[in-house]
């Protein structure tokens, strides 16, 4: 199986060399690394690993945390591993397909970003509509949205009233971005997390900002 493993770790030379050192001693191999964020001498990397299915993820943790100071902050099961589709990547295929330019936004962002589903909504006085949505996305429908319309690229409260049930239990960390106008919205759910850094906020707004334009012309 494969995992996508946060950790936090010093931003030093030869960190990431032990840490897959000790992962191989755990059985796992490290199939991509993706820099989330650094800072102070920290860095946020994601790890996407290949696990043999006789080992539980539990050791990943135990074996990353080995080295010093590592700490795990999540580990989930992930989905499109070998997929290399980057920001340009995705930009273009939309640019060669505008009508359906938001499918394939939806279907492309979950896996740029490291994330579960997304979904597009525009907001109208009649409501939250549903304009695409990732292969993954929820069904459920939401109803009642208080930050909708939104100005700006902002991570969202997974335990507010308005968050479905559903999405409650499994501990979605939710994100959102303004597709050029407020009322048009890309909406993005990590279930079981991890939470969504400053960051990945920037990277998600800057390829919004993109989308809209290409979707304008």
């Amino acid at each position: 199986m494969s995992f996508l493993i946060r950790v936090q770790l010093p931003d030093t030379p030869g960190i990431l060399g032990a840490i897959a050192t000790a992962l191989g001693t755990a059985g796992a191999d490290i199939l991509s690394v993706d820099v989330v964020e650094r800072s102070g001498g920290t860095a946020i990397d994601d790890l996407v690993v290949d696990l043999p299915s006789d080992r539980l993820p539990d050791a990943l943790i135990t074996a990353a945390e080995s080295v010093d100071g590592v700490e795990v902050d999540a580990v989930r099961p992930y989905a499109g591993v070998l997929d290399t589709h980057s920001e340009l990547e995705l930009v273009e295929e939309i640019a060669e397909q505008p009508a359906h330019g938001l499918t394939v936004l939806a279907g492309g962002v979950p896996r740029i970003m490291h994330a579960g589903w997304s979904v597009v909504v525009q907001h109208t006085s009649g409501g939250v509509h549903r304009l695409a949505a990732s292969g993954a996305a929820p069904e459920t429908r939401i109803g009642d949205v208080p930050w909708l319309p939104l100005e700006r690229a902002t991570v969202l409260d997974g335990e507010a009233p308005w968050v479905p049930d559903t999405w409650r239990e499994l501990g979605t960390e939710l994100a959102a971005t303004p597709l050029g106008k407020p009322d048009l919205v890309l909406l993005i759910g990590r279930p079981g997390g991890p939470m969504f850094r400053a960051a990945e906020v920037a990277r998600l707004a800057h390829l919004a900002g993109i989308v809209a334009v290409v979707l304008d012309g």
